[in-house]
């Protein structure tokens, strides 16, 4: 198991290796393997990307973000502005429905409305991420499955097989109508990520609780 030394040292070099992000801004606490970030931040792209790299340090038990995005120059935008071009960036996304609402108030962007799948609902988010002014997203966009649940927990440990994950039989999964939850132990955050995707690709399901925990 890392000490929080080194698991401070790996975390700085993984920002530092990532080109999305500028590690000078930031600063990084760990206590008992969990790991603080703090500081400024250009763009709302730039704190998401920071918290991926932290999150792929093997030893990281938990994070918490505490990074301000500081826009400025160039970055400033009215709510306005900022609204047509996630109304735009949405349009020209096959995988996004017509459907979405938007919302935009002093910088932070809320998505509503009603989707069919979980990755109808992350490609929203996807498109809005990166545009300038953007400093937050708030996605309230709810599931409305377009089948019913059938099978489902059986479906979702074929696919844990499927994707590779390392042990699926750590993994529990419940079904309580269109929603999962998923219970046990995972070796890393990737891992951890292909389980949840994988019980959202599942057709009907409508929440995905994660309950897991990383394995030390």
């Amino acid at each position: 198991m890392k000490t929080d030394s080194q698991l401070k040292r790996d975390v700085n070099e993984e920002l530092t290796w990532e080109p999305q992000v500028t590690a000078t801004k930031i600063g990084v606490e760990v206590n008992d393997g969990i790991v603080t970030l703090s500081g400024e931040v250009d763009s709302y792209a730039q704190k998401w990307n920071a918290e991926r790299a932290a999150q792929r340090v093997s030893g990281v038990h938990a994070l918490t973000v505490d990074l301000l995005v500081k826009l400025s120059g160039s970055g400033l935008r009215t709510d306005v502005d900022i609204a047509k071009s996630v109304e735009n960036a949405l349009s020209w996304s096959i995988s996004v429905p017509d459907s979405i609402k938007v919302m935009v108030e002093k910088g932070f962007v809320t998505l509503k409305g009603e989707v069919n799948w979980q990755y109808q609902r992350l490609a929203a988010t996807d498109s809005v991420r990166s545009l300038t002014g953007v400093k937050g997203i708030i996605n309230m966009i709810a599931i409305k499955p377009s089948v019913q649940v059938s099978a489902v927990q059986s479906d979702i440990e074929t696919a844990l097989k499927r994707t590779a994950v390392a042990d699926a039989k750590k993994i529990h999964v419940s079904v309580a109508g269109s929603d999962v939850t998923l219970t046990g132990k995972v070796q890393n955050w990737a891992e951890r990520e292909t389980a949840t995707m994988a019980a959202w690709g599942t057709p009907g399901v409508k929440n995905v609780h994660d309950k897991m925990v990383l394995e030390y």
